[in-house]
């Protein structure tokens, strides 16, 4: 039985709640800059994207419960609707690019992997290059938001090439990305379930969508990916049952069905095998509190 009870749920915070601090700035998006220690110890997830690039930091960012160490010379990536907290310790130096989702849809074909794979590895190490290059496409951005009438090709062509960027040093940093550049099959096989998770969690249906059999996508996922396909699509499906039962006030049962699960037992199970914890048990060691000032909570 879902335990309800009387927490605050992890809020949504909108970019309006960080106009008065912006560097620079316009309706589709905002630019910031982090100097010093920044706290938020409460989690919360925003309706918008950001980019964070860090120059000298440390401190930890915690994402979708899992902790991150906050380094120099790091990217990291938040779509909307992941959770996170952080702590960014004193003498940190970075930037932020803080993104409307209509403004992201733009220059999100540069992102050349499915959104997925970012958010499973949204922390993303830079060599000295490739962050001069970042920060470099930083700064144009901010310049160009800083001019009476910013030009929107503009920003958003070096949007792609920020987007272009993270995606080669990801590709570069993470065994995944390499193999989704190198098998397409595996890579669009990804991206249908990112589109089909909910409904569809049997092999045969994405085997079918991508023209080959069952087995051989299998022996494709476990030869490049170490797990079976089958396996691939339920950690999606965890992924999102860890995000609904964090940042929703949704009774399990609801979070059950709009998973496509015919029941909440059923469910439960498959739950508990995929984190060792049952959905309520999940839910009562997250110990959200209350709502962060939206100035802080960046």
């Amino acid at each position: 039985m879902d335990k309800r009870n009387s927490k605050i749920w992890a809020p949504v915070i909108s970019l309006d709640g960080f106009r008065k601090e912006q560097t620079a700035g316009r309706d589709e998006l905002l630019f910031n800059e982090l100097h010093g220690e920044r706290l938020i110890d409460k989690p919360h997830k925003h309706d918008f994207f950001i980019i964070n690039l860090f120059d000298k930091a440390s401190g930890v960012h915690t994402i979708d419960s899992i902790d991150h160490i906050i380094k120099d010379h790091q990217v990291h990536v938040l779509f909307p609707g992941q959770m996170h907290k952080w702590h960014v310790y004193a003498g940190t130096i970075g930037y932020q690019l803080m993104i409307e989702r209509s403004f992201f849809e733009h220059f999100a074909p540069f992102f050349r992997f499915s959104f997925t794979n970012y958010q499973n590895h949204p922390v993303i190490d830079l060599t000295a290059d490739a962050f001069a290059q970042l920060h470099y496409e930083f700064e144009s951005v901010k310049q160009e938001l800083k001019r009476e009438n910013s030009l929107i090709p503009l920003i958003t062509a070096r949007a792609g090439v920020i987007a272009a960027i993270v995606s080669r040093e990801a590709e570069s940093s993470f065994t995944e990305f390499k193999v989704y550049q190198s098998v397409p099959r595996l890579a669009k096989f990804n991206m249908l379930i990112d589109e089909f998770f909910r409904e569809q969690k049997l092999v045969a249906f994405y085997a079918e969508k991508l023209h080959i059999s069952p087995n051989y996508l299998n022996i494709l996922c476990k030869k490049h990916l170490k797990i079976s396909a089958t396996q691939l699509i339920h950690q999606r499906v965890s992924i999102e049952a860890k995000r609904l039962l964090q940042s929703t006030e949704r009774s399990i049962k609801e979070i059950a069905f709009e998973l496509g699960f015919a029941d909440q037992a059923y469910f439960s199970n498959f739950f508990k095998q995929q984190t060792g914890a049952s959905p309520s048990d999940f839910r009562e060691n997250i110990h959200v509190g209350e709502t962060p000032s939206p100035l802080k909570a960046t």
